[in-house]
């Protein structure tokens, strides 16, 4: 993350090399954004979190929300009452989001609002692939695609000035190639943030009953014709590359492909890159169309362009050819595009050799991974979720179904804990557990996290009580949303402005939510957890048992800053190299040389929960000599 003092330096012209999501963050300050909202979000997340180290100097208010469809309302009201908003979230969040996202094109804004989704091909820390593109047709509100960093920055100021004309949300689809790129980006000037609104009462506009639904169906109907006619005219779509041999139609992160493949293979091609990708601006699209036989349309995922380019094509240019994802399949409909990709389909659709053999590049690639060890993600050395599935697994005796959630504790299901049998989506550990209890007649644990049970945990938890659904939850705390950056929640009692909020505590809300059986341990105390979990698993009912104790790093983080030396464990001479601490425990501070069981003092943190593991006493907690 930059410095405070970069990302809110007013010195238009300078070039500063950001990272995607910090170019979006100084798009948000440049553009004088009052209220920016988020939920946590691999590969949105560091956006807000540069703003949060920085909203109280820039004059913004920024918050961390229990989920996504709250922030996309505290954006929204803001809006409403005047002042210009943003809210951030990962694809996925879209789908939490979906119910205010689409009534809020109904109602529309009075100041600018954009909502920036960031989609995630190949999954790389998500759930699904899904193409969020898909939200601005379903919705009916104007969609940009930035290519860049300089792109992301240009756009949030462009999206907000959209949101106004129109006055509508703004959507700016993003993917993980565009947030995670460093690349130079050009400052412009800062806008103060207007923070005070007022709200001027319109119930027809604001209040979405039936009959006001019906009429602003109507109005959003008309202002897609005025986005339209904007679509045409935006100096994001564009031909930026003349050509007579093929036509190439382009958005987003795949533009960056098509420019180097084009080179590659030395095509005369023309390309169109498009930047509003809702609404598509047809009459462009046409007319650019019509002056090829064929045109190629590059694009991630889904076949959004390609699909309505065919619609298009269909009157303005009826004997080109459309290719991409469909029929000829020159594209894959999942994963990330790379140059490689781009190359072998100009090479299948114009019947030329690529430049380069990739399929021996690919079979060396194998070949060497072969002779890697795998290096499947673990939780880090002295991670509290290693030691609370531990004491699950012998509380259980792996003899229940345990359905898990999103977040570090997913990797439970990684050898040699394997705790975890069903995972979908943030909070459905509950449901599911409900479900699977009812079908089989028998106990079932849901495992989630502090920062899930506020998001999406809590309906479950009712529907739980209410409906005397016979499960076991099993909350682990470590005190922070930590996959994705140690950011706050409501449990944490700190807001995203950094300041003092009202902590809110599990245990209590689970008392509140109707659980028979509410116990807080902590699993560095492996007896008591164990104990306390297999007692939570006799209840007649509803049983939680929250496993409190702090991320690891923040730990480590503290111990550093204090000047402080955390102990270490060493294995002693009494090791009869029963392996327990490798093959049940798995801490990644264990290895093994010349047959002898090792723990590596560099990444011991010093948990001691592997001294509680031995069955022979043979790990013994030391003081850290002085590095």
């Amino acid at each position: 993350m930059p410095k405070p003092q970069l990302i809110l330096r007013d010195a238009p012209g300078e070039t500063h090399l950001l990272l995607g999501n910090e170019a979006i963050a100084r798009g948000i300050i440049e553009a004088g954004v009052g209220v920016m909202a988020t939920y946590p979000g691999t590969p949105s997340s560091e956006i807000a979190d540069t703003l949060s180290a920085v909203a109280k100097d820039a004059g913004l208010y920024m918050e961390y929300s229990t989920n996504e469809i709250v922030a996309t309302e505290v954006a929204a009201g803001a809006a409403m009452s005047g002042v210009r908003s943003a809210v951030a979230m990962k694809h996925v969040g879209l789908n939490v989001a979906a119910d205010a996202f689409m009534t809020l094109a109904y109602t529309g804004v009075r100041a600018g609002m954009l909502v920036v989704s960031a989609d995630d091909p190949y999954a790389f820390s998500s759930q699904n692939e899904q193409d969020n593109r898909r939200y601005a047709l379903l919705s009916g509100v104007p969609m940009l695609e930035p290519s860049n960093p300089q792109e992301a920055k240009d756009m949030v100021l462009h999206g907000l000035e959209l949101s106004e004309s129109l006055e509508l949300p703004c959507l700016m689809r993003t993917t993980t190639r565009v947030n995670h790129v460093r690349g130079p980006v050009k400052f412009g000037a800062i806008r103060k943030p207007k923070l005070e609104g007022g709200f001027l009462k319109d119930v027809q506009r604001f209040v979405m009953v039936p009959a006001h639904a019906r009429v602003r169906h109507r109005v959003l109907l008309e202002k897609m014709r005025a986005a339209k006619d904007l679509s045409e005219s935006s100096p994001y779509n564009r031909v930026v590359r003349e050509g007579t041999e093929l036509g190439i139609i382009t958005s987003g992160a795949a533009y960056n492909y098509v420019m180097d493949a084009v080179e590659a293979m030395k095509v005369d091609a023309g390309v169109l890159k498009l930047g509003m990708t809702h609404p598509l601006p047809e009459r462009l699209i046409g007319e650019f169309a019509s002056q090829f036989d064929e045109v190629l349309v590059v694009e991630e995922l889904e076949p959004y362009l390609e699909t309505q380019t065919r619609s298009i094509a269909k009157e303005y240019a009826p004997k080109t050819k459309i290719y991409g994802k469909l029929n000829a399949e020159l594209l894959p409909r999942l994963e990330e595009l790379s140059t490689a990709l781009v190359v072998q389909a100009l090479s299948r659709l114009l019947g030329r050799e690529t430049p380069v053999n990739f399929e021996e590049i690919n079979q060396k690639y194998r070949e060497a991974t072969r002779r890697l060890p795998p290096r499947p993600p673990v939780m880090c050395p002295g991670c509290p979720h290693r030691a609370s599935f531990y004491a699950i697994k012998k509380a259980t005796g792996r003899k229940v179904v345990c359905t898990t959630d999103i977040g570090c504790y997913a990797l439970g299901i990684q050898p040699p804990l394997r705790v975890g049998d069903a995972l979908i989506c943030m909070g459905a550990s509950l449901g599911l557990a409900c479900g699977i209890s009812k079908a089989t007649n028998s106990r079932t644990v849901a495992v989630v996290g502090d920062s899930t049970f506020f998001h999406a945990a809590i309906p479950g938890l009712i529907n739980a009580a209410y409906n005397k659904h016979k499960i076991t939850v099993a909350v682990l705390d470590n005190e922070t949303t930590a996959m994705t950056g140690d950011q706050p929640h409501p449990g944490t009692g700190i807001t995203g402005m950094g300041v003092p909020g009202k902590r809110i505590l599990i245990e209590e809300v689970a008392k509140a939510c109707g659980a028979d059986y509410v116990k807080v341990v902590n699993p560095f105390n492996l007896k008591e957890a164990t104990e306390t979990f297999k007692e939570a698993l006799q209840v007649d009912g509803v049983s939680v048992v929250v496993f409190r104790q702090p991320c690891r790093l923040l730990v480590v983080r503290k111990a550093r800053k204090e000047g402080k030396k955390l102990p270490v464990a060493v294995v002693t001479d009494d090791c009869t190299n029963c392996k327990t601490c490798i093959e049940d425990f798995g801490c990644p501070a264990f290895y093994i040389k010349d047959g002898a069981i090792l723990i590596d003092p560099l990444l011991c943190t010093g948990c001691m929960v592997c001294v509680q593991v031995c069955p022979y006493g043979a790990i013994k907690a030391e003081r850290r000599e002085a590095e």
